[in-house]
C-alpha cells in the first residue's frame, strides 16, 4: 500500500536514486578496474558499492510512497554510522586511507540520517493513532 508523497520528499528520493547509481558506477570502477582506488579501504569500498543498489531501492520505495522505504532509509543510516565508525577506527589504528573517502562517507551518512529523520519513525504511518478516539 502506498501513501501520497510530498514533492520535496520525491526530490530527496530522486537524489537517493542518482546517488545510488553513482555509487554503483564509481565503486564498480574502483573494484573491477577502470579507476585507481589508491589507498581505498576494502571493506568501505565494498560496503559503498553494495549499498548503492540499496540506495536505488530505497529511493524508489520512498518516491512511490512505500512504507518499507522508511525502514530501509533507517537501516541504511544505521549501517552507514557503523561502517563510518569502523572506518574511523581503521584510521586511528594507522591504516592507509583516502581523504575523499572521509568526505564521501560524511556525505552519505549525513544524507541518510537526514532523510530518515524527515521520513520519521519507521512504521508510524501504518499504525493507528492512540488515545483520544472512541473504541
Amino acid at each position: 500500500m502506498s501513501r501520497p508523497v510530498p514533492t520535496g520528499l520525491r526530490i530527496f528520493a530522486a537524489i537517493a536514486i542518482v546517488f545510488g547509481l553513482l555509487s554503483l558506477v564509481s565503486g564498480g570502477r574502483a573494484l573491477f578496474g577502470g579507476a585507481d582506488p589508491g589507498d581505498a579501504v576494502p571493506f568501505v569500498l565494498w560496503f559503498n558499492f553494495l549499498t548503492g543498489a540499496l540506495y536505488v531501492l530505497a529511493g524508489a520505495a520512498i518516491y512511490s510512497g512505500r512504507p518499507w522505504g522508511t525502514w530501509l532509509a533507517w537501516l541504511l543510516a544505521a549501517a552507514l554510522v557503523i561502517v563510518f565508525a569502523a572506518f574511523g577506527l581503521h584510521i586511528l589504528a594507522g591504516g592507509a586511507f583516502e581523504m575523499r573517502t572521509v568526505g564521501a562517507m560524511t556525505l552519505r551518512t549525513a544524507f541518510w540520517i537526514a532523510l530518515a529523520a524527515v521520513l520519521g519513525r519507521p512504521g508510524a504511518a501504518e499504525r493507528p493513532a492512540r488515545g483520544g478516539g472512541t473504541p
